[in-house]
């Protein structure tokens, strides 16, 4: 007898999504979200077992709108690929592969290879089959650095992209490269020596841009628009492409469940989490909600902002620990103000 579940008469499988050879799937002038989630199917479906609240689903939504066709995605270990793949189940429309934590990019950066070689001998029933990595900020900033920085060098024809809950919530809220200074996790406790995590946050964007690779962006799933076309936009690059989404987690961020969002609107309108791209040749360009703030400064709000509606900041709004939240908004001014000098559409 066959353990495997099987569906109920009552239930309809998905299917795949079928891209049409030689058919363009390109997207409309005006960008508008209901006829987007009308016209295209999302790449995960209903069944999976992420959190309530979990921003990840949302960041591969809203990815799904911008394919241009035949894709394949890489998976990292770490929550989107452990809740949406539980034995027997899939919540992938397309084609999906999930190898180990640290090698999401190397496995990545052999399926493109492959098709190149498919594409030469004419063996490729597409124009191009594009190549997707997602991977969280555990599997980034740290455990999968090496394959990512190779894939990188390598000029492999994939876009990664990270979806940074700032931790190793899979695991169980750890501290990671990507998690900012003070906030708690459970290996960066906050206690009366240590409050929270003592590093700053790595600048892993800025890291790809040091490759050199034709493009790279921030984005949140708040701000869709901006995403969707930056998407696209990596996609469409010929070379690897790097875009860092902010993925808010209520588990590890302590915060409400219908407050990703708001905590992505709140994280730029701080200028924690800056909106930008960076093109080869072109330089660093801010974009959308960032660029207006940097045309007019008075939008910045105080990061108290976003620090009030996440538990794991708590601390840092008591009064003995004030001079903690100025060394924090210290921290995020100066990495702001690197930016607006490096941003060519910044005002000078």
């Amino acid at each position: 007898m066959s353990h495997v579940s099987q569906p109920k008469p009552t239930e309809k499988p998905y299917d795949l999504i079928i891209f049409e050879p030689g058919k363009k799937y390109d997207l409309p002038l005006t960008l508008n979200l209901r006829q987007l989630a009308e016209e295209r199917r999302p790449m995960i479906l209903p069944g999976h077992r992420l959190c309530a609240g979990c921003a990840a689903p949302i960041i591969v939504k809203l990815v799904s709108f911008a394919l241009r066709g035949p894709t394949i995605i890489a998976n990292a270990t770490g929550c989107l690929e452990v809740a949406t793949t539980i034995f027997p189940y899939t919540s992938w429309a397309v084609p999906w592969i999930h190898n180990a934590f640290e090698n999401a990019a190397a496995t990545a950066s052999g399926i493109e290879a492959a098709i190149k070689a498919m594409k030469k001998t004419g063996r490729l029933p597409y124009d191009h089959i594009d190549v997707i990595v997602f991977a969280g900020d555990g599997g980034t900033f740290d455990i999968g650095l090496q394959a990512l920085s190779g894939m990188a060098e390598r000029g492999h024809d994939v876009l990664y992209i990270l979806y940074d809950n700032e931790a190793y919530m899979n695991t169980g809220i750890q501290r990671s490269g990507g998690t900012p200074p003070f906030a708690w996790t459970t290996t960066s406790p906050v206690g009366k020596v240590i409050p929270g995590k003592s590093q700053e946050k790595k600048p892993i964007a800025d890291i790809m841009v040091a490759h050199r690779i034709p493009y790279v962006a921030t984005a949140t799933p708040a701000h869709w628009a901006d995403m969707i076309k930056k998407v696209r936009k990596g996609i469409e690059v010929d070379g690897p492409a790097f875009i860092h989404a902010l993925s808010p987690c209520n588990r590890g961020w302590r915060h409400d469940l219908d407050l990703a969002i708001e905590i992505c609107k709140r994280a730029v309108d701080t200028c924690y989490f800056p909106l930008w791209e960076w093109e080869r040749g072109k330089g660093y360009m801010l974009t959308d909600r960032s660029l207006a703030i940097a045309k007019n400064p008075q939008l910045k709000q105080p990061i108290e902002k976003f620090l009030e509606v996440q538990g794991r900041f708590r601390h840092l709004l008591k009064p003995e620990n004030r001079h903690l939240l100025k060394q924090f908004q210290e921290y995020v001014d100066a990495v702001w103000e690197d930016l607006l000098n490096r941003a060519v559409n910044a005002p000078k």
